[in-house]
């Protein structure tokens, strides 16, 4: 078996809890590693998503952490068609549980993630989404 806990960093981008607006972002800091993948888990939904009352999940990247650019396809894998840095969107109903992957090859040094909620959320959703940060330059990672 080959050793991969001295080689990941892992961040809470979205802490767990229930949501029904907009989380505030924190920044993930990529300093030291080459890769990423990030980890949304998604419980039952609160509401039955539609078009208009819906959560989507916003990633965002910068080299300066001031300054704040959408996403596109050439950052990302496992997701294609990404407007506006949107690589998830709740707008049907959401009856299981589920955890989606998205890869960043971006070149940025920061990352952001924005559960993004429109419309009317009478009742909150379960939220957590964490950043695995991988290939690290300097082993072991703490």
């Amino acid at each position: 078996m080959r050793d991969i806990h001295h080689n990941l960093g892992i961040v809470e981008a979205i802490p767990p809890a229930v949501y029904s607006a907009d989380n505030t972002p924190g920044a993930v800091d990529l300093l030291g590693f080459d890769a990423a993948e990030i980890a949304i888990q998604v419980g039952v939904g609160g509401i039955t998503f539609t078009g208009t009352n819906k959560i989507e999940f916003v990633v965002t990247h910068s080299d300066d952490d001031a300054t704040y650019e959408a996403v596109t396809d050439e950052d990302l894998l496992g997701v294609a068609g990404v407007a506006s840095g949107i690589v998830l969107a709740l707008k049907t109903a959401h009856a299981a549980a589920s955890v989606t992957r998205v890869g960043y090859v971006g070149d940025k040094r920061y990352l952001k993630l924005l559960a993004d909620f429109g419309g009317t959320h009478g009742a909150g959703t379960p939220i957590a989404a964490t950043v695995i940060k991988g290939h690290a330059r300097t082993k072991p990672v703490a």
